[in-house]
């Protein structure tokens, strides 16, 4: 079945790149990750100046239809997988901030909650005591003033190869183990070098029984680790299931990635649904103004013939039940 899974991951890639888009085909090192990149077709890299106005047109025209097809036959029976959790007035959230609540949503002028028989619609108001709850994307700006808040988190996070390092096992036998850099390096002896720019998930399963999970002990990522995949391996960003990254008095591990301008992922749920390679990972989040959080959507776009997750025109869509 894994086999497959690679086989279907290949196809996806092969296909992918074939498109030579610059959106997609990202640079192969982080040095040229600075650089502008030309505008590409096939595989000749052109300039703005060399193509008039109905060329370019024309090209924008054929990339778009290449990426349709791209999703007919790949995309549209790909299995989907939901990593994040419902966002829930009783939900676990961390101990300094208050509770969040859920209430109907008033008319200001009469005082009166909107109601389906008097106005045709109603609403609904949501106190938020903090935007670091639930499934969430950190921005840098969380720890750092200078690096980026939620509005300004570029949308090319919103699809990347997903790797999944399953530590599940030994947080069975230590439930606030903490992923090192030989775990990191012991799955890439059976899977391959962890892709650059890639969005690695810390599996832990201690998602499992939420939302009745100990806030307190939990899965962690060693400082060195998320070092060693930023530096190294060159992830966009790395994500675990847990609220934090680690338990040490000063959130070493959190400090170092928010600090040096690195986002992450915390709250992810699902990871059990996903294989080690071979997935995508689609990124949603609202663009609040100076958020240091985002509750976030994650995706996983797996192979068809996965056995997880479900595929387009297989549930229930448009319209919704």
């Amino acid at each position: 079945k894994m086999r497959n899974v690679s086989v279907s991951v290949a196809a996806v890639l092969i296909s992918i790149a074939a498109l030579g888009s610059p959106a997609l085909a990202a640079p192969e090192n982080a040095a040229d990750a600075s650089q502008p990149h030309p505008p590409r077709i096939g595989h000749a890299a052109v300039t703005p100046r060399s193509l008039d106005a109905d060329s370019r047109a024309s090209a924008a025209a054929a990339a778009g239809s290449s990426l349709w097809t791209a999703y007919d036959s790949l995309f549209a029976n790909a299995k989907y997988v939901d990593l994040s959790h419902t966002i829930t007035p009783d939900m676990p959230i961390w101990r300094g901030f208050g509770n969040i609540t859920f209430s109907p949503s008033v008319n200001k002028f009469t005082g009166q909650e909107f109601a389906y028989d008097t106005d045709g619609f109603v609403a609904t108001a949501y106190k938020l005591t903090t935007d670091q709850m639930g499934t969430q994307l950190d921005a840098p700006a969380h720890f750092n003033p200078y690096f980026a808040a939620s509005d300004e988190i570029p949308a090319t996070f919103a699809l990347r190869k997903l790797v999944v390092i399953d530590m599940s096992s030994k947080v069975s036998q230590n439930s606030s183990y903490a992923l090192s850099v030989g775990d990191v390096l012991e799955w890439e002896s059976r899977h391959g070098r962890i892709p650059q720019r890639s969005v690695v998930f810390v599996r832990s399963d201690w998602s499992k029984t939420w939302p009745y999970v100990n806030t307190d002990v939990f899965p962690q990522v060693l400082l060195e680790t998320v070092q060693f995949l930023h530096l190294k391996r060159n992830i966009l960003f790395h994500g675990h299931e847990p609220l934090d990254t680690d338990m040490t008095p000063n959130f070493d591990a959190e400090a170092w990635l928010l600090k040096h301008g690195y986002a992450q992922a915390e709250g992810v749920a699902n990871l059990h649904m996903v294989p080690a390679t071979g997935c995508l990972l689609t990124t949603g989040f609202p663009k609040f103004i100076g958020g240091v959080g985002n509750y976030a959507r994650y995706v996983a776009v797996c192979p068809p013939n996965w056995e997880y997750g479900v595929a387009p025109g297989k549930t229930l869509e448009a319209p919704l039940p």
